[in-house]
């Protein structure tokens, strides 16, 4: 073993796959290469003889050349290992690559296990081969080439094991809930609780009020089983919720002082993120403290899952507001449903409504911007549907169209949330200015339109049986996970089948919808609405609009202050050379703002008619 000492990578090892074991000789973790399986904690365990490795006295894999110190290839794996920016990621000897989850002995090597209590419950005991074996691992894509079999990406399988880190009594669990409502997170705070409670015996369980800020600023809510019994039959958060509000250092401060050692963070992308800034605080403090992450997002916007809960209900409540669109627009002549749906950077519900619905004419998403005018134009294709069938229906999410919208109103919107999220232009309550004035203007021709915005309806309602089932399969991963001292991990499932991924590779990209998929090609097969192919066409075209209209506007500001006259706006807004006109920004809810002049007969159109609830049935009729 001596040849062994320096002579590979010591983050290389690895508890399963073969990219290398943890070999300990004395105080000195050492490594070799091509090894299948290792014990639970990846270190001890293993022994090494003649050339082979030896686990609980079983040979598992003969041990290829160890990488020396110095040589070509040393300096290969080395200048791999510093681009991981501290992912765990090992390779097997097949090719395959795991991208592992942190564990509380990375900073805590010493800690005791204990028998799980699962072992002795009766709900349990007639199931085979319970316990997860800690070689499982789940591949990230399922179709692959003949050739490469074996090869790509795979993550830690969810589920019990047989030996945890925690003693059920010593546990101090909490549980955070942080940005928008979505269906179902009353069911994961349920289940939590329920899991804790009655699978590993947890007593002290407690819930933060009003998301991040809530660790330290108000008191922790005792919950058990019978306080939230219930509470997965109503809408919302039982916990309360909030945006930003994110001190790691408070938050951690607030963890250590009340002696909690198991945090479930429920949350979207950039909760998720600041989940991750908590479980590195406690690494760096080495504390005893797992962080474990629920994803959260009712746009199913975030990478590597198959789908976060509360996407079918939303998707099965929008149906409503699509229904109802089409029920008024075949009511009438030139009739026109405009649903918008919640989608900020990912059109996936409006996607999946539109083609379980079969009734949507255009589908608009983010992810295919628009234009307006021209061949091939929005207006070209309203104005063929309503000519051939007398009425239509129009979907939007309400991140599309963003980037025409600015060049049209020749602003940018700067507003941001308490999340630091920018703030959307209003694409619905656009869309039915713009079309409407373009029909009475252009065609002379009257259209009855009908405004449906569903998004707090959609959000704020209880989940439905699927997302239920879902939401209790994802809190018992989390719990298990947790318990088995792993850290720092989002769980969810891959190709259906519950997986601990790591946070940082979770909230590194956002999941948007592939519009070169098949996916979207029945879209579009279904719809058989225009490609928008001369989009950027479009959009030069209305820069160069734009800029005329300043120029004009410069010139016509000159002329003024050559002859004297006062260029001070409506709200006292003094115009000069190379000033842009007045402008105004209305909020018309937490996510989105819309840009009207100040002077414009369109602000009060744009205003919703309740200040600050743009849950609303507008009815854009042409006078």
């Amino acid at each position: 073993m001596a040849c062994l000492r320096p002579a590979v990578l010591p983050e290389f090892y690895t508890r399963v796959g073969g990219g290398g074991v943890g070999v300990e000789s004395g105080a000195a973790r050492q490594a070799c290469v091509g090894v299948a399986r290792v014990d639970g904690r990846g270190r001890s365990g293993a022994r090494l003889e003649s050339g082979r490795v030896f686990f609980q006295g079983e040979a598992v894999r003969r041990v290829e050349t160890p990488v020396a110190r110095g040589t070509k290839r040393w300096k290969e794996v080395r200048s791999a290992s510093e681009s991981m920016e501290g992912k765990k990621i090992f390779t097997g000897a097949g090719g395959a690559t795991l991208e592992d989850v942190p564990h509380l002995t990375d900073w805590l090597p010493d800690l005791p296990t204990y028998s799980n209590p699962l072992k002795h419950n009766p709900a349990y005991s007639g199931v085979r081969q319970y316990f997860v074996e800690d070689t499982d691992v789940v591949a990230r894509d399922v179709v692959v080439n003949i050739d490469d079999m074996g090869h790509g990406v795979h993550f830690r399988r969810a589920g019990p094991r047989e030996k945890i880190y925690f003693k059920p009594e010593e546990v101090r669990a909490c549980i955070v809930t942080c940005g928008g409502l979505c269906p179902g997170i009353n069911t994961v705070i349920r289940e939590i609780v329920c899991g804790l409670w009655t699978q590993y015996g947890v007593r002290d369980i407690y819930g933060i009020d009003g998301g991040y800020r809530g660790f330290y600023s108000r008191n922790t809510i005792d919950l058990t089983p019978k306080i939230v019994n219930d509470i997965h039959k109503r809408g919302g958060t039982f916990l309360q919720t909030s945006r930003g509000g994110h001190d790691t250092a408070k938050i951690v401060d607030s963890i250590q002082d009340r002696d909690i050692n198991q945090v479930y963070i429920i949350g979207g992308d950039g909760t998720q993120k600041g989940a991750n800034a908590i479980y590195e605080e406690c690494k760096k403090r080495g504390l005893k403290v797992v962080v474990a992450g629920i994803p959260k997002t009712i746009d199913n916007d975030i990478d590597v899952i198959d789908k976060s809960f509360g996407f079918d209900t939303a998707v099965e409540e929008a149906q409503r507001a699509i229904n109802a669109a089409h029920v008024e627009a075949e009511s009438v002549q030139n009739g026109i449903g405009l649903v918008k749906l919640m989608g900020r950077y990912s059109g996936y519900i409006a996607m999946h409504a539109t083609l379980a619905s079969r009734d949507v004419d255009l589908c608009l998403i983010p992810e295919v911007p628009f234009y307006m005018d021209g061949p091939g134009g929005l207006i070209e294709f309203v104005r063929k549907r309503l000519r051939e069938s007398g009425h239509m229906v129009i979907v939007v999410a309400e991140g599309a169209g963003q980037e025409l919208m600015a060049e049209c109103s020749g602003g940018i919107n700067k507003l941001k949330d308490a999340s630091g999220n920018k703030l959307l232009l209003d694409v619905g309550l656009w869309l039915c200015s713009t079309l409407k004035e373009h029909f009475q203007k252009e065609f002379k021709e009257p259209l009855n339109l009908k405004y449906i915005d569903p998004t707090y309806m959609v959000r704020a309602i209880p989940s439905n049986a699927s997302d239920n089932v879902y939401c209790t399969l994802l809190a018992h991963s989390a719990i298990h996970g947790a318990m088995a001292g792993y850290c720092g991990f989002t769980a969810g499932p891959v190709n259906n089948r519950h997986c601990y991924i790591p946070i940082k590779r979770v909230v590194a990209t956002s999941r948007n919808v592939n519009v070169a998929d098949r996916m979207w090609a029945r879209l579009m097969s279904s719809t058989n609405q225009p490609n928008f192919a001369r989009y950027e066409r479009a959009i030069q075209l209305q820069q160069k609009v734009n800029a005329q209209k300043r120029q004009e506007e410069e010139e016509k500001s000159k002329a003024k202050s050559t002859n004297g006259v006062s260029t001070e706006g409506l709200n006292g807004h003094k115009g000069g050379a190379g000033n842009k006109p007045n402008e105004t920004f209305i909020q018309t809810s937490d996510r989105q703002a819309i840009p009207v002049s100040g002077d414009s007969k369109e602000a009060a159109l744009l205003t919703s008619p309740v200040p600050g609830d743009p849950t609303q049935s507008l009815d854009h009729t042409a006078p």
